[in-house]
């Protein structure tokens, strides 16, 4: 049976404030394109029946909808989450739509690079990644090459191997169950429906998880993580860019509506649709659809959508849609 893709994006992304006040953390742009595109185009070698995106209940949600609405190569549904009541409670809106099948879950801040295809051939498996602080996350300990406990953010974490957002669960149906016990029981943490939590209970349960390995993992909760992201990825994806009358120090990412003239680009440049940089040396910054660069130097920084930025040497993280100037 094929699995289910649960993509999990309601969340606030409070840490990327102001960036994400009016524009959604997963269509944020990263290496080119937005964060939720490197995902879903990720999710192609697991073949996925459905992909279900969990959205929230506001104007953001719907930009989400109107992304989903846009994909032709997966059948795509959202659903919503009404409060944000954790990651555990967001996977759980999906179960109509999952009915009996098996669970990909990849959270939506997130880019992990697996090969998808092997982590949904062979049992439940759950990707890890060893780190130096665990304390940050969900943690898994192993013995014989099987997870024989999960925790979430432990204090004392007794492994190093944090919970990097990427599930594949064999038995859906018992996860779902796992997760409405924990409602029913009152069992949270921090006050959420945690879907580590879910998960250890699912081992208690008898289910079988194993570790996944992952070659690459990602961040993209704050701007510094982003725009590291971003460092690494066009490291990794970007191709030749040139421009006439432009200086492309490699490598760069520039959409094809993007209007940039008269500039220096590079290293480590994306730039989104509809774009303008003029007159401008931009380097080590994101800048995200429809903003306007001009007559400045702008580094490691994040242009939000639609934002304009003009003047002297410039470090920031602009909102979208404001504007700032330097005489």
């Amino acid at each position: 049976m094929k699995p289910i893709a649960i993509v999990p994006v309601a969340g606030a992304g409070s840490r990327l404030r102001p960036l994400t006040d009016r524009t959604p953390k997963a269509l944020l742009m990263v290496a080119g394109k937005p964060i939720l595109t490197h995902i879903l185009d990720q999710l192609r070698p697991a073949k996925p029946e459905l992909v279900v995106l969990v959205i929230g209940p506001d104007a953001q949600g719907d930009r989400i909808r109107e992304y989903a609405a846009s994909r032709r190569d997966f059948r795509v549904e959202c659903v919503v989450q009404s409060a944000p009541l954790g990651l555990g409670h967001a996977v759980a809106q999906a179960k109509q739509a999952a009915g009996q099948s098996p669970l990909l879950i990849i959270l939506g801040d997130t880019i992990v690079q697996a090969a998808l295809g092997d982590l949904v051939s062979n049992g439940s498996r759950v990707g890890v990644c060893e780190v130096s602080d665990p304390r940050r996350f969900g943690v898994a300990t192993i013995r014989e090459d099987k997870i024989v406990e999960l925790v979430e953010k432990p204090e004392r974490p007794v492994s190093k191997l944090a919970l990097v957002g990427l599930y594949y669960i064999a038995n859906g149906p018992l996860l779902f169950d796992c997760l409405e016990t924990l409602v029913r029981e009152g069992r949270l943490t921090r006050g959420e429906v945690q879907l580590t939590d879910a998960l250890q209970l699912l081992l208690q349960r008898g289910e079988e998880l194993r570790p996944f390995p992952v070659a690459g993992w990602y961040d993209c909760g704050k701007a510094e993580t982003l725009l590291e992201t971003n460092r690494v990825l066009l490291e990794q994806l970007a191709t030749p860019v040139s421009r006439q009358g432009v200086v492309v120090l490699p490598p760069v990412a520039v959409d094809p509506t993007a209007d940039v003239t008269a500039a220096v680009i590079g290293p480590h440049v994306s730039i989104g649709p509809r774009a303008q940089v003029r007159r401008a040396v931009v380097r080590n910054s994101i800048v995200n659809e429809g903003a306007i660069v001009e007559d400045t130097v702008l580094d490691g920084s994040v242009a939000g959508e639609n934002a304009v930025v003009r003047g002297a040497h410039q470090r920031l993280n602009v909102v979208d849609s404001s504007e700032v100037k330097s005489s």
